[in-house]
């Protein structure tokens, strides 16, 4: 798993145990391509379990003490108060590259949903972000099949920008 890739898995597994305390089994399922997370972006058992470990020794979340009978899926995961920081920083800045808006914008929309967080200043932030990139873009004259893409691609994230900014 590259590097960001594992960050973002960090962020949305940290960020759905900051809404509610659970256990890694209940992660893995709403993450799981039948979640309501996974609908969007998946992540395997095995990436889940490893990012809570990577969490916990990062001092962002704890494991409580097993329950009698419980083996490791039943051991509940809560987040310290520096992960609830680190979560609220993570869902308030804007995605960095338009690359990245149909993994973690989407993803980031869908948890400020769950927290019933306000998506406007978010949205505009976000378009304010790409807005030099997509001026840059609109502007070029790079006919190739790679300018071509990132022409439609940055017409295709402005129209959902505005889409998701009516909804809200």
């Amino acid at each position: 798993m590259a590097r960001k890739d594992a960050q973002l898995a960090r962020n949305v597994v940290l960020s759905l145990i900051v809404l509610e305390p659970r256990h890694g089994w209940a992660l893995q399922e709403e993450l799981a391509p039948s979640g309501d997370i996974g609908r969007a972006w998946s992540l395997s058992k095995q990436l889940v379990y490893r990012a809570i470990d990577t969490l916990e020794s990062d001092g962002l979340v704890k494991r409580a003490a097993p329950k009698d009978g419980g083996g490791a899926d039943r051991v509940v995961v809560t987040p310290t108060a520096k992960g609830k920081r680190v979560t609220g920083k993570w869902l308030n800045m804007p995605v960095e590259h338009l690359r990245d808006v149909r993994t973690e914008l989407v993803l980031k929309v869908m948890m400020r949903n769950r927290y019933g967080l306000p998506q406007k200043p978010f949205l505009q932030a976000q378009r304010e972000h790409f807005a030099p990139l997509i001026k840059a873009i609109e502007n070029s004259k790079d006919s190739s099949p790679v300018g071509l893409w990132r022409q439609e691609s940055a017409t295709a994230v402005m129209r959902y920008l505005s889409e998701l900014d009516k909804k809200s």
